[in-house]
């Protein structure tokens, strides 16, 4: 067995009692005080997330911004200069190779944050994809740590630490070379946990040093360190995708409600042809989400049931719900059964427990526009 991957935030989890989990070969903690008090942290006050598994390219060249609208769904073209979009690599077929940010600097430098689970793959499907393109495609995400601060108390936390005027940095919007506590850093306000925030992309050098004094400048306002378990409770709840999950290789942006970022009138991208036929004979299959009516806790991968016995769908995520004290979920399930209030039963091991389908709209999302 190999031996997992370490971020520079490592020690700081052990000293602060992380319960340390394997995630896609790298150990990072599912929690420390516990799920839920991390996740009410972030809706509340602030949390503290170390995401340094994830994964960054840089694209670079007098091409990149035609090499990136072949590569991904959304119209890269449309971005100014630090702005940050949301998009989807995709196969020839429709189906998902990742979902990325891209980080636009110039019309020749790029920055791509890919899912630590992927970078492999990414990157052999990036290089594979060059054709004749000028441009340089550099594989970053071990020379990289990101923190992610999060939470409606967060800008409040993270301007102790600069000099730089965070509120001056709109929602998908990122500032280069910003001195924080000392250290030159990459911010933008994105997250994944449905709150304003910030994610800070800096050297592992001074990933501790930032992290301490996050932590220490955050006291007051009750900042709480967060897990891998606090961060899929309060991506789920904003009905954010996990990649695996809501979005695969097997399911389209569209099948998975996500056509915003699908722009089916751009010129051309890897897998507009599937994508179109697909929207123009109408989607077979779509996520919904779910309320259990049974008490139960659904599972990602348990089947969904019709009332005639049919098996019409599966849970892609499932849980009972810290913010909202309801046992909820997601599935995809073939589109006869997407209307609201439709019963549907969920495969519980050797149990068949009713729920029915509700808005997907879990929880409003607090982003600072």
């Amino acid at each position: 067995m190999s031996e997992l991957k370490r971020t520079s935030l490592f020690q700081v989890h052990q000293n602060h009692g992380g319960k340390l989990v394997d995630y896609s070969g790298w150990s990072l903690p599912v929690q420390y005080e516990g799920i839920t008090a991390e996740h009410e942290a972030v809706r509340t006050a602030v949390g503290l997330f170390d995401v340094s598994h994830m994964g960054e390219v840089e694209v670079k060249g007098s091409d990149a911004e035609a090499y990136l609208q072949n590569l991904v769904t959304n119209d890269v073209s449309i971005l100014e200069d630090n702005q940050v979009l949301y998009t989807f690599m995709c196969y020839p077929h429709g189906g998902i190779v990742d979902d990325l940010l891209v980080y636009k600097y110039s019309k020749e430098h790029y920055l791509l944050v890919i899912n630590a689970g992927n970078i492999d793959k990414d990157f052999s499907w990036m290089k594979d994809n060059k054709r004749n393109y000028d441009v340089e495609l550099n594989n970053i995400s071990e020379e990289i740590s990101e923190i992610a601060i999060q939470g409606p108390k967060a800008e409040e936390v993270l301007q102790k630490l600069t000099n730089e005027d965070l509120s001056r940095i709109g929602f998908f919007y990122c500032k280069q070379n910003i001195d924080v506590a000392g250290a030159k850093c990459l911010i933008s306000r994105t997250g994944y946990t449905g709150e304003d925030g910030f994610e800070i992309y800096l050297n592992h050098q001074d990933a501790e040093k930032v992290w301490k004094q996050l932590m220490e400048a955050g006291e007051k306002e009750g900042i709480k360190p967060a897990g891998l378990g606090a961060r899929d409770t309060l991506r789920f709840e904003a009905t954010l995708p996990l990649y695996g999950n809501e979005i695969s290789e097997k399911i389209t942006p569209l099948e998975a409600g996500l056509g915003f970022f699908v722009k089916l009138n751009k010129e051309n991208f890897i897998g507009k042809e599937a994508l179109v036929k697909q929207k123009q004979e109408g989607l077979k299959r779509k996520i919904v989400g779910f309320e259990m009516v049974d008490k139960g806790i659904p599972r990602n991968g348990y089947e969904i049931v019709a009332d005639n016995g049919q098996i019409i769908g599966f849970v892609t995520t499932g849980y009972q719900s810290p913010t909202l004290k309801r046992t909820i979920g997601l599935a995809i399930v073939d589109a006869d059964y997407n209307e609201l209030d439709t019963p549907i039963n969920v495969q519980v091991r050797n149990r068949l427990l009713k729920a029915k389908v509700i808005s997907k709209r879990f929880y409003q999302k607090n982003y600072k526009k």
